[in-house]
């Protein structure tokens, strides 16, 4: 399962969503709000250089390794996206904010964790290439 997959199903989950409409819907807040500068998919590296500018770096990493995932509060949530985008796209998906901040919560984690298990993190950030900039920015 690719990484979209994974992140529409969880978060169409928590939001009640089942059908390939609300799903198609999901598919496209993500890739707004997890699509870098190119708006469409999921872009890891750029949504771990936001968390670790965010002051998030700890968690980002534990979501990153292979032990447990640190919780990312709601608030933390909303502050690395902005509250005009949560707010869109809750207006998108036709959901509350703390809804969608709380689906947001557990997907978040869950698609970081699992890109970055069997060696699918190097291509899910742009290769070696990509990782040594990751890397770069955790040891700033």
């Amino acid at each position: 399962m690719d990484m979209m997959q994974l992140a529409t199903q969880v978060l169409a989950s928590k939001l009640g969503g089942d059908t390939s409409q609300s799903n198609s819907a999901v598919e496209n807040v993500i890739g707004n709000l997890l699509g870098g500068s190119s708006g469409s998919g999921i872009d890891l590296g750029s949504l771990v250089s936001t968390l670790q500018n965010s002051g998030l770096g700890d968690i980002a990493q534990s979501w990153l390794g292979d032990g447990d995932n640190s919780d990312i509060s709601r608030s933390q949530v909303e502050s690395i996206f902005g509250s005009d985008k949560i707010q869109n796209a809750a207006r998108e998906l036709g959901t509350d904010q703390n809804d969608l901040l709380r689906g947001l919560q557990d997907m978040l984690p869950q698609v970081v964790d699992k890109s970055s298990s069997g060696g699918s993190l190097l291509d899910s950030i742009g290769g070696i290439g990509g990782l040594a900039n990751l890397a770069g920015k955790f040891l700033k």
